[in-house]
């Protein structure tokens, strides 16, 4: 049904579910902003979790052999990656060597992501740091217009606690203009953000509406999955734990073996959403050896490697990191011809 809401000078229409018709006319008469945040509320939750459920990928950001971004190269991976029905694209997380990627430069990238994709799936853009004030001013100044979300890692090298991690959160949460997943990844960071502090956000800060999880933890893990609110989402930031974290109830993956493998991968995920686990099995154990090498010397390295083998683009990254070694390198020839 459509109900019009009175506002400043004009009436507008919302549609509700007939559900709640029976209280919606006393809310009209008592609470008419209350029950316009109701609705916007709900719906905002329900298709946040729509858009981000699945695989998404946190996409490379491919090189020519000077340093520069291949823009071509960049346009036929985005077409490979949603030709083979990947839910979602995560621009500039570390993967994308983000790190070295400043600037008008990681301007550059988003619009041209924006452009690409033309709306064909939701896009989340990767913007953190361990300087709160700048991640900040970051949100504000980035045009994040296409976008859906924004994927932000805790702080890393400073080391904050429990305390200043949240408040780094709660301050993100307070100045964001688009909705937030949080990103553990201990291994990269240097201190984990534990399943209270985790909980914590989710309870306290409205605009974080998830976090992908990478810490490898499964007490912590279970303990998110159990306690968290019944919208936000925990979403595997692990390739080769993604199928066990799907099975206690995590909602899917954002994956870094999908940006060679994309099909192969969504579908271990879909046949996990939908219970399918024999399924799932068969293709978690077709893809353990490749995760692995494609971590065996850092990422994106290995992932590189793999897309250049492909034909997809070249494996050239910006230093500090480096391409994998000779012997790296005809292993993962090996496991693609195993493959097939």
């Amino acid at each position: 049904m459509i109900v019009p809401i009175a506002t400043a000078g004009s009436v507008t229409q919302l549609p509700i579910l007939a559900f709640f018709a029976p209280r919606a006319c006393t809310l009209v008469r008592h609470s008419t902003f209350h029950l316009i945040f109701l609705i916007l509320d709900f719906k905002f939750s329900m298709s946040l979790r729509e858009k981000f459920r699945g695989t998404g990928i946190a996409i490379v950001t491919p090189f020519h052999t000077d340093g520069t971004i291949d823009w071509d190269n960049y346009r036929k991976l985005i077409n490979f990656w949603i030709d083979n029905k990947v839910e979602y694209l995560v621009v500039l997380g570390t993967t994308g060597e983000s790190a070295t990627i400043h600037g008008a430069e990681k301007q550059q990238v988003f619009s041209f992501i924006k452009e690409v994709n033309a709306q064909r799936v939701p896009l989340m853009a990767g913007i953190g740091g361990n300087d709160t004030a700048e991640v900040i001013n970051n949100f504000k100044t980035f045009d994040l217009s296409g976008y859906d979300a924004i994927l932000s890692v805790s702080p890393y090298y400073s080391k904050p606690n429990q305390e200043g991690i949240f408040q780094h959160y709660k301050a993100l949460d307070e100045n964001t203009p688009l909705p937030v997943m949080l990103y553990n990844v201990p291994s990269r960071t240097g201190q984990s953000v534990t399943a209270d502090t985790q909980l914590r956000i989710a309870h306290e800060c409205k605009n974080i509406f998830g976090t992908k999880e990478a810490s490898g933890n499964f007490d912590l893990i279970m303990q998110l999955i159990k306690y968290k609110p019944a919208d936000f989402m925990v979403v595997s930031g692990d390739d080769a734990i993604t199928l066990p974290m799907m099975a206690l109830g995590a909602d899917g993956v954002i994956s870094v073996v999908a940006n060679a493998y994309p099909k192969g991968f969504s579908d271990m995920v879909r046949f996990c959403r939908n219970g399918n686990f024999t399924e799932a099995r068969a293709l978690h154990y077709r893809y353990t050896d490749i995760i692995a090498s494609m971590f065996a010397e850092g990422s994106p390295s290995g992932v590189k490697a793999y897309l250049g083998e492909m034909g997809l683009c070249k494996d050239h990254v910006r230093m500090p990191v480096w391409p994998v070694s000779e012997p790296l390198r005809k292993k993962i020839n090996e496991l693609m011809k195993n493959i097939g």
